[in-house]
């Protein structure tokens, strides 16, 4: 199985203000839905909440202490604990992706084999931080620039790192 991060992040790494996102970028949703359909999901409860239902066409798992979260069967989600069972619920399936918040994704950089960024070009006041990215362990495969649109008001850069091989240290 692949674990796979996907994030949008400013040039100070800030993911997130106030439990939503600090911009609008929809060529950045297009990506996102692009690279994720049809894989697993796995999140935190706050960033479930923030995007307030189920992404569709993807299996979605929410990370949370709260047993009762969903008692009322109002999402078709499964819960788990914690990152390590949500990735042992998901052992069968070949990609799945992380797509916050912060500490999810804090937690997830010591299993990740691949992360997507959309670096966003701007500095942004955030109270949830995309981790640095250890250049040691993960190198860059793959970026395409765009600039800023009528529809995305920053230039931004789609990257994806992948694990540096062993052999390759």
């Amino acid at each position: 199985m692949t674990v796979s991060l996907i994030v949008a992040a400013s040039l100070n790494h800030g993911i997130g203000k106030d439990n939503q996102l600090p911009w609008h970028l929809p060529a950045d949703l297009k990506f996102f839905k692009t690279t994720t359909m049809g894989c697993p999901v796995v999140m935190g409860r706050k960033t479930f909440q923030s995007i307030g239902r189920t992404l569709p066409g993807r299996k979605n798992v929410i990370i949370t202490r709260d047993t009762a979260f969903n008692s009322d069967k109002q999402f078709d989600i499964e819960l788990a604990s914690g990152l390590e069972d949500a990735v042992k619920k998901l052992h069968f399936e070949k990609e799945i992706f992380i797509i916050g918040g912060g500490e999810i994704f804090k937690q997830a950089m010591t299993i990740a084999d691949t992360i997507y960024l959309t670096v966003v070009n701007t500095t942004i006041e955030a109270d949830v931080f995309f981790p640095e990215i250890d250049l040691t362990k993960f190198e860059l495969v793959w970026e395409e620039k765009h600039e800023a649109d009528e529809k995305n008001k920053f230039d931004y850069t789609f990257q994806k790192f992948v694990t540096i091989p062993l052999n390759n240290l």
